[in-house]
């Protein structure tokens, strides 16, 4: 199977119900966001006088007796995002740049879909629920996710918006506990606090 991809499609038993999540290196298998992460964290790191760390991206996979479920927050490649079970979109960097598809996110929840570099997980998957109720709540929580401004900080969190506040944000509006959740040693997570923020005022989409 190839190393950038892996579709989750193995038998489902029906009547489980688990909740799994995926820290997956921020850029794996894409040189350009590597880089540009590691000179974000760089400056980061300056300017709070501390050591760089790893960036991390989260994504969730989802398994009710329905079947299986990816959810993850990632750029819009083309118009057809019915096909990968986008059900949300947001701009990037500014709400006027969203007019084009180069600055909008989607969000997906997306049965028997693909997490891009699955492979390069770490410390992954992280069970964080098995009970039926929460999972099942969860997935229909995924199309009102907030669609804030991705890099941005509206709701003044004190962190930006983004794939890992989308995450953040659905475990604890599902009423998963997240307290215990880290990410992998000398790793960060920015954002994650954000989407913790936002779901603890209550704030979703209205769609």
């Amino acid at each position: 199977m190839d190393r950038e991809e892996h579709r989750l499609t193995d038998d489902v038993d029906p009547v489980a119900a688990t909740v799994d999540l995926y820290w997956i290196p921020l850029g794996a298998g894409a040189r350009v966001v590597r880089l540009s992460g590691r000179l974000f964290e760089a400056i980061s790191a300056g300017l709070h006088r501390r050591e760089p760390r790893d960036l991390y991206h989260s994504a969730l996979v989802v398994v009710v007796p329905e079947g299986r479920f990816v959810i993850e927050q990632t750029p819009v490649p083309d118009a057809d995002g019915e096909r990968r079970g986008a059900v949300v979109e947001g701009p990037v960097a500014a709400r006027l740049a969203g007019r084009f598809r180069l600055f909008r996110y989607e969000v997906r929840r997306w049965r028997d879909g693909t997490i891009p570099d699955l492979a390069y997980a770490v410390a992954s998957p992280v069970r964080v629920a098995n009970d039926r109720a929460r999972a099942g709540q969860l997935l229909d929580l995924v199309p009102t996710v907030p669609p804030l401004v991705w890099g941005r900080d509206e709701r003044r969190t004190g962190e930006m918006w983004n794939s890992n506040s989308v995450i953040s944000w659905l475990l604890a509006s599902a009423g998963i506990d997240v307290g215990d959740i880290q990410p992998p040693h000398r790793g960060r997570a920015p954002g994650w606090h954000a989407g913790l923020v936002v779901a603890g005022r209550g704030y979703m989409s209205s769609r």
